[in-house]
């Protein structure tokens, strides 16, 4: 007898396999642009992205618990909130960030790569530490001494 093929659940088919969309559970998202470009060296394109994060937040689709915005790519660790699914509230954010930041330079084209990557967090595991983790990529990629030094970070607890 011959399996009947895979179905996904109905309206989970843009979700990567595997990928799991849970209100109330903590993700740690990365987002990188388009062919590395180093867009975010521009502050006001990064101020977009915040701006973008904190839309997301306004429109109930996630709590934002800490964020760093590199030159080439953004690390988010954020809650779900509302009923939007995981791939509705990253997008939602890229594409309000894209739109502030053509509007505001006046490019055009793509800012961000296609996808983007996502850790579920366990519920035994620091969401501090990851935060910190998280807030420490500018020291770690040589760009500052400290992290009050550099412009685009956020995290609740710090």
């Amino acid at each position: 007898m011959q399996r009947p093929p895979y179905e996904p659940p109905k309206g989970t088919h843009r979700l990567r396999r595997g990928r799991f969309s849970g209100q109330n559970l903590i993700y740690h998202i990365t987002n990188r642009t388009y062919h590395r470009r180093k867009v975010f060296e521009n502050f006001m394109a990064g101020r977009a992205v915040v701006n973008a994060l904190r839309r997301a937040h306004m429109l109930g689709h996630a709590d934002t618990l800490a964020f760093v915005v590199m030159p080439d790519h953004l690390h988010w660790l954020m809650q779900l909130t509302g009923n939007k699914p995981l791939s509705v509230t990253v997008n939602t954010v890229k594409s309000l960030s894209a739109r502030g930041i053509n509007l505001g330079t006046g490019r055009r084209g793509p800012i961000w790569q296609k996808g983007f990557f996502d850790r579920g967090l366990r519920r035994d595991e620091d969401v501090v530490s990851v935060a910190r983790y998280i807030i420490a990529n500018p020291i770690r990629a040589n760009i500052v001494e400290k992290v009050a030094d550099y412009p685009l970070w956020d995290a609740i607890w710090i």
